[in-house]
């Protein structure tokens, strides 16, 4: 009861500045949130869709082979992934202007329906919240946090599409409603008359969003504007056209060793010592003949040249044309049998992503190098000296650096 009663008092008192109606606004209504609602579910499918892509990469499924061509698809998969992402940013934070008024109604639950509907909520706000922030840390290789971001991301984007999907099906009759409601088919000349009616009522204009302010189809825009700059001024790190614009990219994709970027260098990874050493060796296990190949043994093979992608999960990407031996004449000295999976193992003594493996048609691709060579030079210790694995249509985190051993599996 006692609850009930500061429940009522703060939802209901005059004084109070929870009192339902105080925070009314014409930009509040049916109209802005039903295209708000659309234009954020279409961001977040996009988003999530992209995203499992990205996760079948980077943990692959025996029913789902990852496809090898074109060599750029990740690249553009992901690049998406993130433009969206941001993109939903602004969309995200005035939907929850537009409604979050709703959340303190009194009496909070008024049948079964409306209690579902309120329960599925929080999964709904909390996970496009979560999956919003931690998306945009990421990029920016921030984590206040001690869980696994692949893992929390992946499973609270299952939770968060699922309640997506629950409302839209407990909204779609109030959404269509309100795309068809007089206000939206007739534009401007209805918001005007809409103005009227709530300048006859200023006790429920005390917010930002006064009689004389912006209106409907301004304030849509102004968010659909703000989505665009951010976009603009991020996807520059990929899009060398709107480089010069791409002032809140965290990375330039022409800065780093050899004109390049890099996420994790030699001595973050703890490789200088044993990348550089004469006591070298590329070892090929699992074959019929145990291969071990040094630098020059491994110079000495026929080389090879392929333009391939380097697209990182945070949405940077640069082309370059890398030079080196074909995987599949590795394994042929090694005499691999045919039809194998092979895992490719770095010299890097720990981390997520020292090993990556191939399935057998990854690894029997002509355009699946050991790259010794980057843009004609020979490879910067930062990309992976004295070889690395370049591959059509893999994840940055995939294409194994400083490659110490090929384990046919």
């Amino acid at each position: 009861m006692i609850v009930k009663s500061w429940l009522r008092s703060w939802t209901t008192d005059p004084g109070l500045p929870l009192r339902q109606g105080r925070y009314r606004s014409r930009l509040r209504d049916e109209g802005a949130a039903a295209v708000l609602g659309i234009a954020l579910a279409a961001l977040f499918t996009t988003c999530f869709v992209t995203g499992l892509f990205s996760h079948l990469q980077q943990h692959p499924q025996s029913w789902f082979p990852i496809p090898r061509r074109p060599v750029g698809l990740y690249r553009v998969t992901q690049g998406v992934h993130v433009a969206t992402g941001i993109a939903s940013i602004p969309v995200l934070a005035s939907k929850l202007w537009v409604v979050w008024p709703r959340f303190l109604s009194y009496p909070p639950v008024r049948h079964v329906a409306d209690a579902v509907e309120r329960v599925g909520l929080l999964p709904l706000v909390g996970g496009g919240v979560f999956m919003v922030f931690s998306g945009v840390a990421n990029i920016a290789q921030w984590y206040p946090w001690r869980f696994s971001f692949t893992a929390s991301h992946f499973w609270v984007a299952w939770l968060t599409m699922g309640a997506l999907i629950a409302h839209v099906g407990a909204k779609w009759a109030v959404t269509w409603q309100a795309l068809r409601s007089p206000s939206m088919l007739r534009g401007e000349e209805e918001e005007e008359k809409g103005v009227g009616r709530a300048a006859r009522e200023p006790e429920n204009l005390v917010d930002d969003a006064a009689s004389t302010g912006l209106s409907r189809r301004g304030f849509l825009g102004t968010v659909a504007a703000a989505s665009g700059v951010l976009t603009v001024t991020t996807v520059g790190q990929t899009l060398p056209v709107l480089r010069r614009l791409a002032v809140l990219a965290p990375r330039d994709p022409a800065s780093g060793p050899q004109g390049y970027p890099v996420n994790r260098g030699a001595a973050n990874a703890g490789v200088v010592e044993r990348a550089v050493t004469q006591d070298y060796r590329l070892a090929v296990l699992g074959g019929r003949v145990p291969v071990s190949l040094t630098v020059d043994e491994l110079m000495a093979l026929p080389a090879h040249e392929a333009e391939l992608p380097i697209a990182c999960v945070e949405g940077w990407s640069f082309s370059a044309t890398w030079r080196g031996v074909r995987l599949r004449d590795v394994l042929a000295l090694a005499g691999a049998p045919p039809g194998r999976a092979v895992r490719v193992e770095s010299l890097e003594p720990a981390g997520a992503y020292r090993t990556s493996t191939l399935d057998h048609r990854q690894a029997m691709d002509d355009l699946t190098l050991l790259a010794t060579h980057l843009d004609g030079q020979r490879l910067a210790i930062d990309h992976g000296y004295p070889c690395r694995l370049i591959a059509p249509d893999r994840p940055g985190v995939l294409q194994t650096k400083w490659v110490s051993q090929v384990v046919v599996l």
